[in-house]
């Protein structure tokens, strides 16, 4: 939901899913792998987000509480911009 509410301000939000995977959650912009916002990786001793770069690679960050996902608002709108 976090993620759904940042990206809200250049899509609609019913357009983010979440797809979970055995060792991540993907979160993809409608529904295609091909377009990923993000992914979350929840272990039982840290919390990671790893964020698309320019080149489409993930760049891993570990993250203490779910509320720092909105300091990474930029990345995550840069993101959606390019598939826009």
């Amino acid at each position: 939901m976090i993620i759904k509410s940042i990206v809200s301000e250049l899509i609609d939000p019913k357009r983010v899913i979440l797809r979970d995977a055995l060792s991540y959650c993907a979160i993809l912009l409608d529904d295609n792998n091909r377009k990923p916002i993000c992914r979350l990786f929840f272990t039982k001793k840290k919390l990671s987000i790893a964020l698309v770069d320019e080149a489409k690679n993930f760049v891993k960050k570990d993250i203490e509480t779910l509320d720092e996902i909105y300091s990474f608002k930029e990345s995550l709108l840069s993101t959606i911009k390019s598939y826009l």
